[in-house]
């Protein structure tokens, strides 16, 4: 079940970038609630509590805005490319027993056979849940799978009261065998010739070279002498 962290946030009249960064020097994190068919109010959050609270992915927040209570959904939570700074967050209201969609993580448990590779190919899926109910990931055992191995949404055990709303067909999970050291060589060097790519001896390349010509001169020369 999803756990609810409760935030005091304020709500905010003046808008802009000039007002989103007074409000980030403040140490509080610019903000709009909105649903249900009511108009967006925008607020402010405290800072520090409101990142702990978001480093979960669907993180459920009460937001007590005037001394009332509201249940929101952290729906999109825009953060700084660089600093680890939260720049803004959209929230979206929601009530207990509601329906909602979000992307929950796939993790996978245990370990492929020997010499296979496991690519997984979508992390993550979209599933239908009550808003009081989230789950943080959905789990899928590839222990022992085989080369061979493809694991599809269908395939996925969902939480209870789960519904998938990715397509059943989409493929998660992809086991394929492991490339040996020589094989992958042998088709770099495929790739480069297509490309009409002339490799460069390497020091080592070059010496191996110079060695076996000199041992075939010295053949030539003693087959000259006797």
């Amino acid at each position: 079940m999803s756990d609810v962290t409760k935030l005091v946030a304020e709500q905010r009249t003046q808008f802009g970038k000039g007002a989103a960064r007074k409000i980030r020097r403040d140490h509080k994190i610019p903000a709009v609630m909105y649903g249900h068919g009511t108009a967006p109010v925008h607020i402010a959050l405290p800072g520090h509590e409101t990142m702990l609270a978001l480093k979960h992915t669907n993180a459920l927040l009460t937001l007590v805005i005037d001394g009332e209570e509201h249940l929101a959904l952290a729906k999109d939570v825009q953060r700084d490319p660089i600093k680890p700074v939260i720049e803004h967050v959209d929230l979206v209201v929601v009530r207990k027993g509601e329906k909602v969609t979000v992307e929950v993580s796939v993790h996978l448990e245990g370990d492929a056979a020997p010499e296979t590779v496991v690519t997984t190919v979508m992390g993550t899926v979209e599933l239908e849940v009550e808003a009081t109910d989230i789950p943080e990931n959905v789990t899928h055992s590839i222990e022992g799978a085989q080369v061979g191995t493809q694991v599809l949404a269908s395939d996925l055990q969902l939480p209870a009261g789960a519904t998938l709303v990715t397509d059943p067909e989409a493929l998660v999970v992809n086991v394929t065998q492991q490339v040996t050291a020589e094989e992958l060589e042998a088709d770099l060097e495929e790739a480069e010739g297509e490309a009409g790519i002339e490799r460069e001896e390497s020091g080592e390349e070059a010496a191996a070279g110079a060695a076996t010509d000199g041992e075939g001169a010295a053949e030539a020369k003693d087959s000259d002498q006797s």
